[in-house]
Formats: C-alpha cells, structure tokens, sequence
C-alpha cells in the first residue's frame, strides 16, 4: 500500500454520519480504522453526527434556530418552538454550562440542575407529571431519592435537550430527530426519488451546518478516499449530504458506502443516481472489499476484480456489482479496533430512561467489540439469516478477546464494554470470562445473547465476577407455541429460569419483545403480556421493549411465507433499498392497537407500576385512549395463562 516518495501518501478518513449516538462512537470506524491501520494504510476517522449537535447545541447554534423559529408565521409555530422563543435568554446561557455537564466536565453543576430553577423547562419536562403521585413534592423521588443527585440532574438536562431537538425538528428541519435522522427518505425506500428530492431541496440550517463540519474534515485530513460508514436507514440522508459536498468542493476525492443499512437495504442497487454522490457502494463485511478497493484505487487491480463492490460502469451508466471471488479476511485477522482520533471525552451521557438497564443505551462511553462474527445459532425466522452477518460465524479465541481488551483500555482509559454480537455464544463467553478473571483484568461489560439453557446460575455467576453488568436477549412473542413456530430455541419456562438466574447473580437483563408476528391472536397477545408481567413480578427481567414484527426479504418468513400461514403483498420494482415488505395475516388483528397496550404496560413495568394490574386493563385504557374515551369497540380476553405460572416454573 505504500506510495512513492514523489507521490502524496493514500490515505482513508472513515466518517460517521448523523444520526447514530450520542453517547459513545457508533463502532464501524474504528473497527476499521484498526484494520487498515494494522495493514500499513494511513487512516483517520471522524464522527460528525457528534459534531453537527455539539456545534448546533451551543449558544451561537441557537441564535441560528431563534432566527429560523421567529422567521416562522406565528400560527405554525408549535408549542416547543413558543416555549423557545419565550424563554430564549434562559436557553442562551444555560446551554454550554449543560452540554459541559452532560460531557462529565462540570459534575458540580448537578446541584442547580436537580434544584430545577436553572434550566428552563418546556413540553418535555410534563413527563414527570407522570411520576407524581400527588402526595410527594418530588416526583422523582421515587426513582432517586435524597441520594442520586447526578442522575436526576442528567435525565433533567436530557428533558432539556429534547426539547430543543423538539424547537430543531419544527422550527428548522422536519425529519430531524437525535437518532432517527431523515429514516423516512431511507428505509425500505423501492427508489433513489425521495433521498433524490430531499438532496435537491436548498440547505437547511443543519445541512449548511454539516457541510461546514465535512468540509473542515477534509482540510483537516486531506483523504484520498473517504468511507461513509451507514448502520442506520436514520444516517444515510446524511451521509449523501456529506458525499455531496465532498463531490463539489473536491470532486478528485473517492467515496465509497457500506454499512448495516448498505448490507440489508441495498442488496439489489441498480439505481445509477446513487453513483453521482458516491463511486462504490460495498456490501458485507468491509475488510476484503475495502484491500480490494485500494488496491484498485492505486492502479494495482482492475474493476472486474473488485469484491461485493457497486460501480457505476462509464461506458452504459448502468449499475453493476462486482464480485471477484476472493475469501474473506478470517475474524481473528481483522485488527483492534481504534478510538484513536474520536473526541472521546465529548460524548454526552444522557439518562431518558429511568430503568437502571434501558439507561445504558444512551448513558456511559462504552467502548464496543464482538466476541464472535456471525450468529451460531442463525434458525430464529424473523431474522434476517441468509445475509453475511448473521450466516458467517467465526470465533476468535478467549486470549485474543482479552488482548484486543486490554489494549483498547489501555488506548481509551476506559474499562466499560459492550459486546455488540448477534447473540454472543455462550462457551466462548465462558471462556472469555475465566480469561479476564486468569489475567486480573478488571472490567464492566454487557451484550446480547439468547436465554438458552447453556447459561446456568453457575455460569451466570462466573460472568459477573468477570464484570458481566447486563444482558439483553430476545424473549420476543412469550407463547410456546410462536417460539415454536419462529424457531427461537427456547420456551417460556426455560427463559424465565435463565432470566432468573442471571438477576440472581447481580445481572440486569432486558427482553426483547415482539407482537405481531403471523398467525399471532388477540388471546396470544394477552396471554404473552401476562407471562412478560410474571417475569417482571419474580424480578427475572428488570427492563423490555415491545417491537411490531416487520417482514424482512431476507428471513426465512419472507422467503418462505406459507410455512407461517401469510401471504406477501408484491412490492414495487425495486431500484434502491429493499427490506420490509407488507404481508396478510389471515388472523385480521389490528396489531398496532393492540401495540398501544402493550407499550404502556411495558413502560409501567420498568419503573415498578401496576405489576400487581390484570394485564386487561393496559389494552382497555389504550382503547379508550384511541376512542377518544368512547368505550372500545371489543373486549379484551382474559389470559389463560395461570398467574402463578413463572413461580411454579422457577421452583421447578
């Protein structure tokens, strides 16, 4: 990869693009800045979606959106944007004193914030009415008590900040959201048109805003290629934006786009507009692709030989993949991953969610890392298990897992980790565990796995004392029968026992759920929410989120719709992203209603409320709610499901 002294060296700048996390770097740049690193290549990173908020969320930032906000006829001025401007001077000097303390920079400012008489407080801050009990002058004492002053100050000052992503998204860009980003213009989008238009549209505050950061960027590293790394649908807007300024400003620089989002979505590209705002589009893992791509970039390898690579081809303007086949680089082969060039120390640490789990989404830098490629189970059929990702399982060994730890803490100071694996097999974490704990290496971690049985209370035991925190794993529909039927592996009873001895070991754990799912009855949906009210009642989960099922091309629902009882809706011809496709369910249940119920309930059970209620009554509010407070049109049935059903299992 080295050039000649006459010629300026190659170099790769990998970027992040809005929206992804505030908290902690999104973890593909520096994966891959460790891997071309460890090939001799010069590589640099930088994540913009932090810096586009920390460059808005200022006080100059904020003069920009009041003028935008005042520029606005007062009839489309929304309650936030009001609010904003009538409390404007309070925001202006309150918003650096807050960023700084949400960054870990200005601890001391707790005291005023959990005061609540230095941040304004606008619509977002009416939440907490949810928490008053109408006895206590405190309505978060329950969550904090007299103890706990700094998390009660940061989930204030991220009420704060979502108000003012509230006055951003109606004052000065719609689709703006912190990590949902222009989603619309992207996800399971059948055509380029959307993105096109929303491309063509004059600057925003915020593109002008991120076309400023990029084009600093570049000064800055003077890249030969620069990578546009997209995990989310909620990132590629963005990220075109970049690539067009780039092409305008320094049109002799190469760009190239991958990610989660290119890998699922973009899997049938053959839309030739994509290719005027980058030139290669890769799919799968990056590493083989990316040595390929530098190596033709650097006149060493011709186009037909490029892997899992979209080009544009000049002579048609037809779109084509190239697919040279070449084997991928091994997983134990692909380098530490580098934080090296992230502002590490500017992340903010935000606290939405109360629940001591659901928090550590959003609040902490941790820093991320896979113990294995791949799944090793790949049969759950909701999951989109032919593709790359999910189908390749590679380990690497417990002695290299511990090597690439210790030197990421010894590169970032940080001992937090979160293992972002697809479902971390349970021999390798063991293996993992006696590592760390042979080599005194001291850490926090969490990941994600499955609730099988392979995770007994012993094991549970000897990962906490390896530092294990949390573990999220996916219960999805709680009925024997859908587990069954999407081939999860487990059953109610054997999740609730892992689940349990988890939490008696001193672990958090969170469930994925699921509703929805085809042939799934209204009694299903009850009778799933009663076992989920079970578990949180034996403190077996301390924390859940309820996902509508989503029919994926790519899953073994998709591919093979008669085996689960449905019939797939044709979708449009296909030049862009193809994903999500809609399907009929012979059942008739109006799932998004029941959605409602399910939601609420989940959400009470994560801050201790309404445990002890007939799981009935959070569909019959819902009902209500939606009605307009008119009776609903059908009951709800009662659960079959014994209420002592978890109890009983668990003394099994």
């Amino acid at each position: 990869m080295n050039s000649s002294p006459t010629t300026k060296p190659f170099s790769v700048l990998s970027v992040i693009p809005p929206m992804t996390q505030l908290n902690t770097p999104y973890p593909s740049t520096a994966y891959l800045t460790g891997f071309l690193r460890s090939r001799g290549v010069a590589a640099t990173q930088e994540d913009l979606a932090l810096k586009l908020v920390l460059k808005l969320f200022t006080s100059n930032g904020l003069k920009q959106v009041r003028d935008k906000a005042l520029a606005l006829p007062e009839a489309e001025r929304s309650a936030s944007v009001n609010f904003f401007l009538d409390f404007f001077e309070r925001y202006e000097n309150t918003i650096a004193p807050t960023i700084a303390y949400l960054q870990g920079k200005d601890s001391t400012l707790s005291h005023r914030i959990a005061g609540r008489g230095f941040l304004p407080e606008g619509p977002r801050f009416a939440a907490l009415d949810a928490y008053d009990d109408g006895e206590s002058a405190d309505p978060l004492a329950w969550a904090f008590g007299a103890l706990g002053q700094q998390d009660r100050a940061r989930h204030l000052a991220t009420l704060y900040l979502n108000d003012l992503a509230d006055v951003l998204r109606d004052a000065v860009d719609s689709r703006f959201e912190f990590v949902r980003y222009g989603e619309s213009l992207a996800g399971s989008q059948a055509t380029f048109e959307p993105l096109a238009t929303a491309l063509a549209a004059p600057l925003t505050l915020m593109d002008e805003t991120l076309q400023a950061l990029t084009l600093k960027a570049i000064e800055k590293h003077q890249p030969s290629l620069v990578l546009l790394s997209v995990p989310f649908p909620g990132a590629v807007y963005a990220a075109f934006r970049i690539a067009q300024c780039i092409k305008q400003h320094h049109p002799h620089i190469h760009i190239a786009l991958g990610g989660g989002f290119v890998n699922t979505e973009l899997r049938e590209l053959t839309e030739p507009r994509v290719f005027d705002y980058v030139d290669f589009v890769t799919l799968d893992s990056g590493e083989r692709p990316l040595l390929a791509l530098l190596e033709h970039l650097q006149g060493q390898r011709a186009t037909a030989r490029l892997i899992r690579t979209f080009v544009r081809k000049p002579d048609t303007g037809t779109v084509q993949l190239m697919n040279w086949s070449e084997p991928d680089v091994p997983f134990e082969e692909v380098g530490t991953a580098t934080w090296d060039g992230l502002p590490l120390n500017d992340y903010l640490s935000l606290l939405d969610m109360l629940n001591p789990m659901h928090r550590l989404w959003s609040d902490g830098r941790w820093n991320k890392l896979t113990v294995a490629h791949g799944c090793y189970w790949k049969k759950c059929s909701f999951c989109d298990v032919s593709l790359d990702y999910i189908s390749r399982y590679e380990t690497a060994s417990a002695t290299l897992l511990v090597d690439r730890i210790e030197q990421i803490v010894k590169e970032t100071g940080q001992t937090g980790f979160h293992f972002v694996d697809e479902a971390a097999p349970p021999k390798a974490l063991k293996a993992l565990a006696e590592e760390l704990i042979r080599r005194k290496v001291h850490i926090s971690w969490w990941g994600n796995i499955r609730f099988e049985k392979t995770f007994t209370p012993e094991l549970a035991e000897l990962l906490a004392e390896s530092g294990c925190i949390a573990m999220s794993g996916g219960l999805e529909v709680a009925s024997d029968r859908l587990l069954k039927l999407m081939k999860k592996g487990v059953s109610v009873e054997q999740v609730a026992q892992v689940t349990k001895g988890f939490s008696e070991a001193g672990i958090l754990v969170h469930a994925y759920l699921m509703y929805g799912f085809p042939t799934q009855t209204v009694q299903d949906t009850v009778d799933a929410l009663e076992y989920v009210r079970q578990l949180f009642e034996n403190g077996c989960i301390q924390s859940g989120f309820f996902h509508r099922f989503a029919c994926t091309v790519h899953s073994p629902v998709g591919l093979n719709p008669k085996e689960y009882g449905i019939e797939l809706i044709p979708l449009p011809p296909v030049s862009f992203g193809k994903n999500d496709i809609g399907f009929i369910d012979p059942t008739g249940v109006d799932h998004d209603l029941l959605g409602l119920g399910l939601k609420k309930a989940i959400y009470n059970y994560m801050h201790g409320i309404g445990v002890e209620e007939d799981v009935r009554s959070w569909f019959q509010d819902a009902l209500i709610e939606h009605a307009g407070g008119k009776s609903p049109a059908f009951k709800i049935p009662k659960s079959t499901v014994s209420r002592h059903k978890i109890a009983q299992a668990l003394n099994r």
